[in-house]
């Protein structure tokens, strides 16, 4: 059996569809069943149940985007950086494998030859190199605490999306948005994200940092493109000149545009289509909200 903390969330309930679909015993918890901030309360809880694995999709993204993490510091460094130690100290006190979601948006750009950082690369996006978001900031403090823990699979989420209209899906955004910001960026299909991060443990790979994108990135125009093509051919998108237009205008952090390195994910044997086709499953299979 397995838990799900923050079940009732935009990841949480992916990985529910996922386990239902494949008739997995899970439980999912959220903050209104038990307080899991607090170590002793999740030790208990977890001491009762007796799960065979943890999946963590809880944290504090800030809505409807990390602007709002800005204004909500005390929140952002609770559940990013504070609740992952939390739950280590917990599971460890059972001898209990888990998994927590973290995000790529711990780094920017990518390499000079234009490859994709792996998951030895240290975060060049964070607190320690004085140029993040506070959101960005808080996720790599959340890494930093699990840097040391052999039962712990950290998988990285980058900019999610299916074929679901919601305000979390990357493909709605683009589409909602009023004005774009073109950008070059690795990218994970909801679904296949949560079947790779399953995977590495149904399949006892080694514990640790998994990039979990669709290989291949992206850049904004690419993705406009393909929306056009597929599902909006009369839309007419407009484009923020400079990243500089768009933080003057739009934004009130700074973001992460990255690209990311799956290769250790798929050398695991995980199903991961190309960024591209993913793109084109979820644009021609789109369901609106």
């Amino acid at each position: 059996m397995v838990i799900i903390l923050g079940a009732r969330g935009y990841v949480g309930n992916a990985f529910c569809r996922m386990f239902d679909a494949q008739s997995l015993t899970y439980q999912p918890v959220s903050r209104k069943d038990i307080n899991y901030t607090c170590a002793d309360t999740l030790y208990k809880f977890l001491k009762e149940c007796k799960p065979d694995f943890l999946i963590n999709c809880a944290g504090y993204t800030g809505k409807p985007n990390v602007d709002a993490c800005e204004m909500h510091k005390a929140e952002c460094l609770a559940g990013n950086a504070v609740l992952p130690g939390t739950i280590r100290k917990a599971c460890e006190r059972l001898d209990l494998a888990w998994g927590h979601v973290s995000s790529g948006c711990i780094f920017t750009g990518a390499h000079r030859d234009g490859s994709g950082f792996c998951e030895t690369d240290p975060p060049n996006f964070s607190f320690r190199t004085d140029n993040c978001s506070f959101y960005s900031g808080t996720k790599a403090l959340g890494e930093e605490v699990l840097a040391d823990s052999p039962k712990t699979y950290v998988w990285r989420l980058r900019i999610p999306f299916d074929n679901q209209d919601s305000p979390r899906n990357y493909l709605a955004k683009l589409i909602n948005y009023k004005c774009l910001l073109q950008a070059r960026n690795s990218i994970s299909h909801l679904d296949e994200f949560v079947r790779a991060c399953w995977h590495t443990w149904a399949v006892g790979a080694d514990c640790g940092i998994y990039n979990v994108t669709n290989p291949g990135a992206v850049d904004t125009r690419q993705v406009v493109g393909l929306i056009k093509k597929h599902l909006l051919p009369d839309r007419q998108f407009k484009f923020f000149e400079t990243e500089e237009e768009f933080m003057n205008v739009a934004a009130k952090t700074p973001r992460s545009n990255c690209v990311l390195d799956p290769t250790r994910i798929l050398d695991t044997g995980a199903q991961l289509s190309t960024a591209v086709d993913a793109i084109e499953t979820s644009l021609r299979d789109w369901e609106r909200a």
